[in-house]
């Protein structure tokens, strides 16, 4: 490649950040344990019936509590409350309990709903796919809560300085 061009990992890298997509906090819960996570890839794939992938990083404990789960809850998170992206995103389950750091209540099928998320909705968990590093839920949305009008939601680039809870 010659010296002057960029590889193509870094365009790829700065279209990502170009589209500077929502990032959301999953949570779920199984054989007792609730936990949950930030996540930046995620994304409708489907209309009619309605899906939704969600990816969880295979190093983190999201990850290990998932293969028990039925139903995932899937947040959206108002800027206003930068703080769960925080929370979700530095800390890790393996040393804290995140849940009694912020406020929440059992959801649909005892999924753990974030009370300071903009929107919500909770899912049963369909398939399961290996994407490499992180594996995707596929989720088909049951029940769901949503403002009419939703404020600013917190994006790729509002979290991008945080340090992960565990390695990438």
């Amino acid at each position: 490649m010659p010296a002057n061009t960029r590889s193509e990992s870094d365009a790829f890298d700065d279209l990502v950040a170009a589209a500077d997509a929502p990032v959301y906090i999953v949570t779920l819960a199984a054989g007792g344990e609730r936990s949950g996570c930030l996540v930046g890839f995620a994304s409708q794939v489907g209309i009619d019936p309605a899906r939704f992938l969600v990816c969880l990083s295979e190093t983190n404990h999201t990850f290990r509590v998932a293969p028990g789960a039925e139903f995932a809850a899937v947040h959206l998170v108002g800027a206003r409350h930068a703080e769960l992206a925080v929370l979700f995103g530095t800390q890790t389950g393996d040393e804290i309990d995140k849940f009694d750091r912020c406020r929440w209540r059992p959801g649909p099928h005892g999924v753990p709903i974030l009370l300071d998320a903009i929107a919500w909705f909770c899912g049963r968990i369909l398939t399961r796919h290996d994407f490499g590093d992180h594996v995707g839920l596929v989720l088909a949305p049951e029940d769901a809560e949503a403002p009419v009008s939703a404020p600013a939601v917190l994006r790729l680039h509002d979290v991008a300085g945080l340090r992960p809870g565990h390695p990438a």
